[in-house]
Protein backbone atom coordinates (compact mmCIF):
# COMPACT_ATOMS: atom_id res chain seq x y z
CA UNK A 1 0.00 0.00 0.00
CA UNK A 2 1.34 3.15 -1.11
CA UNK A 3 1.72 6.35 1.65
CA UNK A 4 0.17 9.68 1.24
CA UNK A 5 3.67 10.95 1.45
CA UNK A 6 4.64 8.52 -1.32
CA UNK A 7 2.02 9.59 -3.81
CA UNK A 8 2.47 13.12 -3.17
CA UNK A 9 6.37 12.93 -4.11
CA UNK A 10 5.21 10.68 -7.23
CA UNK A 11 3.48 14.08 -7.89
CA UNK A 12 5.96 16.50 -7.28
CA UNK A 13 8.67 14.49 -8.76
CA UNK A 14 6.57 13.50 -11.57
CA UNK A 15 6.06 16.78 -12.39
CA UNK A 16 9.41 17.64 -12.46
CA UNK A 17 10.58 14.74 -14.54
CA UNK A 18 8.01 15.62 -17.38
CA UNK A 19 8.70 19.17 -17.53
CA UNK A 20 12.71 18.61 -17.50
CA UNK A 21 11.87 15.63 -19.94
CA UNK A 22 9.62 17.90 -22.63
CA UNK A 23 11.35 21.15 -21.83
CA UNK A 24 14.11 20.12 -24.08
CA UNK A 25 11.71 19.93 -27.19
CA UNK A 26 9.08 22.40 -26.34
CA UNK A 27 7.83 23.89 -29.70
CA UNK A 28 9.30 21.46 -31.77
CA UNK A 29 7.11 19.35 -34.06
CA UNK A 30 7.22 15.81 -34.11
CA UNK A 31 9.02 15.77 -37.53
CA UNK A 32 11.60 17.98 -35.65
CA UNK A 33 11.40 16.13 -32.40
CA UNK A 34 11.91 12.60 -34.44
CA UNK A 35 14.53 13.61 -36.59
CA UNK A 36 16.97 14.96 -34.29
CA UNK A 37 16.17 12.96 -31.29
CA UNK A 38 14.35 9.59 -32.14
CA UNK A 39 12.43 9.64 -28.92
CA UNK A 40 13.30 11.65 -25.65
CA UNK A 41 14.74 9.04 -23.11
CA UNK A 42 16.00 10.74 -19.96
CA UNK A 43 16.23 14.20 -18.68
CA UNK A 44 19.62 13.73 -19.14
CA UNK A 45 19.05 15.38 -22.98
CA UNK A 46 20.69 18.25 -24.30
CA UNK A 47 18.62 21.46 -25.20
CA UNK A 48 17.54 22.08 -28.86
CA UNK A 49 18.60 25.53 -28.54
CA UNK A 50 21.77 24.93 -26.49
CA UNK A 51 24.16 25.94 -28.73
CA UNK A 52 22.50 29.20 -29.83
CA UNK A 53 23.43 32.74 -28.81
CA UNK A 54 22.88 33.54 -25.17
CA UNK A 55 21.06 36.78 -26.25
CA UNK A 56 18.82 34.42 -28.61
CA UNK A 57 17.98 32.18 -26.07
CA UNK A 58 16.84 34.76 -23.77
CA UNK A 59 19.95 34.16 -21.15
CA UNK A 60 18.06 30.55 -20.09
CA UNK A 61 19.45 27.48 -21.17
CA UNK A 62 17.69 23.77 -20.48
CA UNK A 63 18.67 20.35 -21.16
CA UNK A 64 20.41 17.39 -18.29
CA UNK A 65 17.66 17.65 -16.02
CA UNK A 66 16.73 21.46 -16.19
CA UNK A 67 12.58 22.30 -14.95
CA UNK A 68 10.63 25.55 -15.95
CA UNK A 69 8.26 27.21 -14.72
CA UNK A 70 5.61 24.81 -14.70
CA UNK A 71 7.76 23.13 -11.64
CA UNK A 72 8.60 26.58 -10.60
CA UNK A 73 4.91 27.20 -10.04
CA UNK A 74 4.00 23.91 -8.36
CA UNK A 75 6.60 24.14 -5.74
CA UNK A 76 5.35 27.97 -4.98
CA UNK A 77 1.59 26.67 -4.71
CA UNK A 78 2.76 24.47 -2.47
CA UNK A 79 4.74 26.80 -0.21
CA UNK A 80 1.21 28.50 -0.36
CA UNK A 81 -1.02 25.91 1.09
CA UNK A 82 1.92 25.25 4.21
CA UNK A 83 1.32 29.26 4.86
CA UNK A 84 -2.61 29.62 5.00
CA UNK A 85 -3.09 25.72 6.12
CA UNK A 86 -6.30 26.04 4.78
CA UNK A 87 -8.51 25.21 1.22
CA UNK A 88 -7.64 28.18 -1.08
CA UNK A 89 -9.74 30.67 -3.23
CA UNK A 90 -8.77 33.92 -5.78
CA UNK A 91 -8.21 36.21 -3.08
CA UNK A 92 -4.88 33.77 -1.90
CA UNK A 93 -4.11 33.88 -5.76
CA UNK A 94 -4.03 37.76 -5.05
CA UNK A 95 -2.64 37.67 -2.20
CA UNK A 96 -0.16 34.93 -0.79
CA UNK A 97 0.85 33.15 -4.60
CA UNK A 98 1.74 36.49 -5.74
CA UNK A 99 3.93 36.84 -2.84
CA UNK A 100 5.41 33.71 -3.81
CA UNK A 101 6.14 34.16 -7.55
CA UNK A 102 6.75 38.10 -7.56
CA UNK A 103 8.47 38.93 -4.13
CA UNK A 104 10.62 36.09 -3.07
CA UNK A 105 13.51 35.09 -4.53
CA UNK A 106 14.56 31.41 -5.58
CA UNK A 107 17.03 30.06 -7.22
CA UNK A 108 15.42 29.63 -11.35
CA UNK A 109 17.81 27.00 -12.64
CA UNK A 110 16.91 27.99 -16.28
CA UNK A 111 18.86 31.00 -15.62
CA UNK A 112 21.38 29.56 -13.10
CA UNK A 113 21.42 32.03 -10.67
CA UNK A 114 18.59 33.60 -7.95
CA UNK A 115 16.01 36.05 -9.16
CA UNK A 116 11.87 36.15 -9.13
CA UNK A 117 9.83 33.35 -10.61
CA UNK A 118 7.97 36.32 -12.29
CA UNK A 119 11.33 37.06 -13.88
CA UNK A 120 11.15 33.72 -16.31
CA UNK A 121 7.48 33.72 -16.49
CA UNK A 122 5.32 33.84 -19.96
CA UNK A 123 3.28 36.68 -20.53
CA UNK A 124 0.17 35.46 -19.99
CA UNK A 125 1.29 34.45 -16.64
CA UNK A 126 3.41 37.55 -15.94
CA UNK A 127 -0.78 38.52 -16.38
CA UNK A 128 -1.22 37.47 -12.62
CA UNK A 129 1.01 40.36 -11.36
CA UNK A 130 -0.50 42.66 -13.56
CA UNK A 131 -3.95 42.08 -12.52
CA UNK A 132 -3.45 41.55 -9.11
CA UNK A 133 -0.63 44.31 -8.35
CA UNK A 134 -0.82 47.19 -11.33
CA UNK A 135 -4.43 46.96 -12.09
CA UNK A 136 -5.66 46.06 -8.18
CA UNK A 137 -8.54 43.85 -9.56
CA UNK A 138 -11.14 42.43 -8.18
CA UNK A 139 -9.74 38.55 -7.48
CA UNK A 140 -11.87 36.47 -8.95
CA UNK A 141 -11.85 38.37 -12.34
CA UNK A 142 -7.95 38.18 -12.31
CA UNK A 143 -8.40 36.41 -14.67
CA UNK A 144 -10.45 38.27 -17.90
CA UNK A 145 -8.37 39.77 -20.49
CA UNK A 146 -5.65 36.72 -20.28
CA UNK A 147 -4.38 34.86 -23.09
CA UNK A 148 -6.32 31.18 -22.85
CA UNK A 149 -3.22 28.75 -22.33
CA UNK A 150 -2.76 25.60 -20.11
CA UNK A 151 -0.75 28.09 -17.80
CA UNK A 152 -3.06 27.38 -14.29
CA UNK A 153 -3.45 23.03 -15.14
CA UNK A 154 0.16 23.42 -15.35
CA UNK A 155 0.65 23.92 -11.72
CA UNK A 156 -2.66 22.95 -10.19
CA UNK A 157 -1.85 19.30 -8.90
CA UNK A 158 -1.50 20.60 -5.39
CA UNK A 159 -5.00 21.27 -5.02
CA UNK A 160 -5.78 17.78 -6.07
CA UNK A 161 -3.47 16.65 -3.72
CA UNK A 162 -5.21 18.78 -0.70
CA UNK A 163 -8.67 16.90 -2.46
CA UNK A 164 -7.00 13.38 -2.21
CA UNK A 165 -9.75 10.77 -3.01
CA UNK A 166 -12.32 13.88 -3.45
CA UNK A 167 -11.97 14.68 -7.48
CA UNK A 168 -15.37 17.34 -7.11
CA UNK A 169 -13.79 19.40 -4.30
CA UNK A 170 -10.65 19.60 -6.21
CA UNK A 171 -12.27 20.53 -9.32
CA UNK A 172 -14.31 23.38 -7.57
CA UNK A 173 -11.12 24.60 -5.40
CA UNK A 174 -9.25 24.73 -9.02
CA UNK A 175 -11.62 26.15 -10.86
CA UNK A 176 -12.55 28.88 -7.60
CA UNK A 177 -8.40 29.66 -6.94
CA UNK A 178 -7.23 29.66 -10.45
CA UNK A 179 -10.20 32.38 -11.51
CA UNK A 180 -7.58 34.85 -10.53
CA UNK A 181 -5.46 33.74 -13.31
CA UNK A 182 -7.57 32.39 -16.41
CA UNK A 183 -10.59 32.56 -17.95
CA UNK A 184 -12.59 29.99 -20.60
CA UNK A 185 -10.77 26.17 -21.49
CA UNK A 186 -7.83 27.78 -20.04
CA UNK A 187 -9.51 27.75 -16.58
CA UNK A 188 -11.68 24.52 -17.33
CA UNK A 189 -8.59 22.36 -17.38
CA UNK A 190 -6.89 23.71 -14.61
CA UNK A 191 -10.48 21.92 -12.72
CA UNK A 192 -10.52 18.99 -14.61
CA UNK A 193 -6.73 18.71 -13.45
CA UNK A 194 -6.74 18.89 -10.09
CA UNK A 195 -9.87 16.81 -10.27
CA UNK A 196 -7.61 13.90 -11.84
CA UNK A 197 -5.12 14.60 -9.57
CA UNK A 198 -7.54 13.91 -7.04
CA UNK A 199 -9.10 10.27 -7.98
CA UNK A 200 -5.72 9.56 -9.04
CA UNK A 201 -5.36 8.97 -5.31
CA UNK A 202 -8.09 6.26 -4.54
CA UNK A 203 -6.32 2.88 -3.47
CA UNK A 204 -6.77 0.79 -6.93
CA UNK A 205 -7.82 3.75 -9.40
CA UNK A 206 -6.77 3.12 -13.33
CA UNK A 207 -6.22 5.18 -16.12
CA UNK A 208 -9.97 4.82 -17.27
CA UNK A 209 -11.22 5.41 -14.13
CA UNK A 210 -9.28 9.09 -14.04
CA UNK A 211 -9.89 9.62 -17.84
CA UNK A 212 -13.74 8.77 -16.85
CA UNK A 213 -13.58 11.21 -14.56
CA UNK A 214 -12.12 13.89 -16.41
CA UNK A 215 -15.28 13.70 -18.68
CA UNK A 216 -17.63 13.27 -15.92
CA UNK A 217 -16.39 16.81 -14.53
CA UNK A 218 -15.19 18.73 -18.12
CA UNK A 219 -17.36 20.91 -19.67
CA UNK A 220 -18.31 21.98 -23.52
CA UNK A 221 -15.07 21.64 -25.74
CA UNK A 222 -12.68 20.37 -22.83
CA UNK A 223 -15.18 17.62 -21.94
CA UNK A 224 -15.54 16.75 -26.01
CA UNK A 225 -11.98 16.64 -26.27
CA UNK A 226 -11.13 14.89 -23.57
CA UNK A 227 -13.38 12.08 -24.70
CA UNK A 228 -12.34 12.04 -28.38
CA UNK A 229 -8.66 11.84 -27.46
CA UNK A 230 -8.97 9.09 -25.12
CA UNK A 231 -11.29 6.92 -27.64
CA UNK A 232 -9.05 7.50 -30.27
CA UNK A 233 -5.95 6.49 -27.80
CA UNK A 234 -8.35 3.34 -26.86
CA UNK A 235 -8.33 2.29 -30.16
CA UNK A 236 -4.38 2.95 -31.00
CA UNK A 237 -3.44 0.68 -28.26
CA UNK A 238 -2.68 -2.20 -30.67
CA UNK A 239 -0.23 -0.06 -32.80
CA UNK A 240 0.71 2.30 -29.90
CA UNK A 241 5.01 0.85 -31.62
CA UNK A 242 3.64 2.53 -34.71
CA UNK A 243 4.90 6.59 -32.92
CA UNK A 244 4.16 8.28 -36.41
CA UNK A 245 0.42 6.40 -36.54
CA UNK A 246 -0.49 7.55 -33.48
CA UNK A 247 0.96 11.27 -33.34
CA UNK A 248 -0.99 12.00 -36.68
CA UNK A 249 -4.08 10.33 -35.74
CA UNK A 250 -3.96 12.04 -31.83
CA UNK A 251 -3.46 15.31 -33.88
CA UNK A 252 -5.94 14.99 -35.84
CA UNK A 253 -8.53 14.61 -33.41
CA UNK A 254 -7.05 17.50 -31.02
CA UNK A 255 -7.73 20.18 -33.96
CA UNK A 256 -10.79 19.92 -33.91
CA UNK A 257 -10.99 21.61 -30.46
CA UNK A 258 -7.47 23.83 -30.92
CA UNK A 259 -6.84 24.99 -34.41
CA UNK A 260 -3.50 25.70 -34.30
CA UNK A 261 -1.74 22.54 -34.98
CA UNK A 262 1.95 23.07 -35.55
CA UNK A 263 1.35 27.12 -35.55
CA UNK A 264 2.71 28.04 -31.99
CA UNK A 265 5.66 29.80 -32.38
CA UNK A 266 5.24 34.05 -32.38
CA UNK A 267 6.99 36.35 -35.23
CA UNK A 268 6.63 39.52 -36.31
CA UNK A 269 4.77 38.54 -39.52
CA UNK A 270 1.57 37.44 -37.98
CA UNK A 271 1.57 40.69 -35.87
CA UNK A 272 -2.06 42.32 -36.85
CA UNK A 273 -3.15 39.10 -38.50
CA UNK A 274 -6.48 37.83 -36.79
CA UNK A 275 -6.72 34.55 -35.46
CA UNK A 276 -8.70 32.85 -32.77
CA UNK A 277 -5.92 31.22 -31.17
CA UNK A 278 -5.79 31.34 -27.63
CA UNK A 279 -9.28 33.61 -27.50
CA UNK A 280 -12.18 32.41 -25.42
CA UNK A 281 -14.63 29.80 -26.68
CA UNK A 282 -17.00 27.42 -25.39
CA UNK A 283 -15.82 24.92 -28.31
CA UNK A 284 -12.03 24.99 -27.67
CA UNK A 285 -9.92 22.97 -25.57
CA UNK A 286 -5.92 23.56 -24.28
CA UNK A 287 -4.48 20.71 -26.11
CA UNK A 288 -2.03 19.13 -23.17
CA UNK A 289 -4.48 17.95 -21.08
CA UNK A 290 -6.45 16.03 -23.51
CA UNK A 291 -3.02 14.42 -25.01
CA UNK A 292 -1.57 13.47 -21.84
CA UNK A 293 -4.38 11.74 -20.68
CA UNK A 294 -4.59 10.01 -23.90
CA UNK A 295 -1.23 8.97 -24.29
CA UNK A 296 -2.11 7.62 -20.10
CA UNK A 297 -4.80 5.73 -22.16
CA UNK A 298 -2.96 4.77 -25.10
CA UNK A 299 0.09 3.21 -22.52
CA UNK A 300 -2.50 1.51 -20.06
CA UNK A 301 -1.19 3.59 -17.06
CA UNK A 302 3.14 2.85 -18.01
CA UNK A 303 4.31 5.91 -16.28
CA UNK A 304 7.84 6.13 -18.42
CA UNK A 305 6.38 5.39 -21.15
CA UNK A 306 3.74 7.67 -21.57
CA UNK A 307 5.77 10.40 -19.95
CA UNK A 308 8.46 9.36 -23.25
CA UNK A 309 5.61 9.26 -25.93
CA UNK A 310 3.94 12.48 -24.54
CA UNK A 311 6.76 14.64 -24.38
CA UNK A 312 8.13 13.34 -28.16
CA UNK A 313 4.72 14.14 -29.67
CA UNK A 314 5.89 17.55 -30.02
CA UNK A 315 4.26 21.11 -29.55
CA UNK A 316 3.94 21.99 -25.62
CA UNK A 317 6.27 19.05 -24.66
CA UNK A 318 6.98 20.37 -21.11
CA UNK A 319 3.54 20.75 -20.22
CA UNK A 320 2.15 17.77 -21.66
CA UNK A 321 4.84 15.63 -19.76
CA UNK A 322 4.10 17.80 -16.10
CA UNK A 323 0.33 16.54 -16.47
CA UNK A 324 1.09 13.15 -17.30
CA UNK A 325 4.02 12.92 -14.27
CA UNK A 326 1.51 13.97 -11.98
CA UNK A 327 -1.70 11.75 -12.43
CA UNK A 328 0.58 8.74 -12.75
CA UNK A 329 2.92 9.94 -9.72
CA UNK A 330 -0.48 9.91 -7.32
CA UNK A 331 -1.68 6.96 -9.09
CA UNK A 332 2.05 4.81 -8.51
CA UNK A 333 4.22 7.08 -5.76
CA UNK A 334 7.77 7.85 -6.16
CA UNK A 335 8.92 5.09 -6.95
CA UNK A 336 7.69 5.21 -11.31
CA UNK A 337 10.37 7.20 -11.27
CA UNK A 338 13.77 6.01 -11.81
CA UNK A 339 16.28 7.12 -8.74
CA UNK A 340 19.08 8.59 -10.64
CA UNK A 341 16.43 10.59 -12.62
CA UNK A 342 15.44 11.70 -9.21
CA UNK A 343 18.92 12.67 -8.02
CA UNK A 344 19.45 14.70 -11.36
CA UNK A 345 16.18 16.88 -10.90
CA UNK A 346 17.61 17.56 -7.35
CA UNK A 347 21.06 18.20 -8.02
CA UNK A 348 20.42 20.38 -10.96
CA UNK A 349 17.86 22.32 -9.76
CA UNK A 350 18.60 23.16 -6.45
CA UNK A 351 15.04 23.60 -5.35
CA UNK A 352 15.21 21.10 -2.05
CA UNK A 353 12.41 19.12 -3.92
CA UNK A 354 11.68 16.16 -1.07
CA UNK A 355 12.18 18.85 1.74
CA UNK A 356 9.13 20.88 0.04
CA UNK A 357 7.32 17.48 -0.10
CA UNK A 358 7.85 16.77 3.69
CA UNK A 359 6.46 19.90 4.80
CA UNK A 360 3.57 20.39 1.78
CA UNK A 361 2.40 16.49 3.04
CA UNK A 362 2.43 17.54 6.68
CA UNK A 363 0.28 20.73 5.48
CA UNK A 364 -1.98 18.86 3.37
CA UNK A 365 -2.60 15.89 5.16
CA UNK A 366 -3.84 18.56 8.10
CA UNK A 367 -6.26 20.04 5.73
CA UNK A 368 -7.79 16.44 4.92
CA UNK A 369 -7.61 15.89 8.50
CA UNK A 370 -9.73 18.82 9.00
CA UNK A 371 -12.14 18.13 6.49
CA UNK A 372 -12.74 15.00 7.86
CA UNK A 373 -13.64 16.21 11.23
CA UNK A 374 -16.27 18.89 9.90
CA UNK A 375 -17.81 15.81 7.61
CA UNK A 376 -18.18 13.60 10.51
CA UNK A 377 -19.74 16.81 12.49
CA UNK A 378 -22.19 17.28 9.40
CA UNK A 379 -23.14 13.79 9.77
CA UNK A 380 -24.07 13.42 13.30
CA UNK A 381 -25.55 17.09 13.06
CA UNK A 382 -27.99 15.31 10.62
CA UNK A 383 -28.35 12.60 12.49
CA UNK A 384 -30.25 14.57 15.45
CA UNK A 385 -32.41 16.45 12.99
Amino acid sequence: MLSFADRVKGVVFGTAYGDAMGAVVEKMTYGQIKEKYGRVETTKTKWWKADWPETTRLGRMRGQGIVTDDTLMTLALMNVYCTERRHLDAYDMANEFVKEIAFRPRYIPEFGREALILDRLFYPEKHIFNRHVLANCEPREGGYGNMVNCGAAMYIAPVGIVNACNPKGAYDEAILFASGHQISYGLEAAGVMASCVAKAFEPGVTVHDVAETAVYYAKDGTKRAIYALCEKALLLQADRADRDKVVHALHEVMAVYSPMRDDVNRSIDKVGIPSNHYTPSRLFSIEELPLALAYMVLHDGDFLEAVKDGVSSGRDTDSIGVMIGAILGAMQGVRAIPSDEIAVLEEVNKQDMAGSCDRFTEAAAAIIQEDLELNNFRRKALEVL
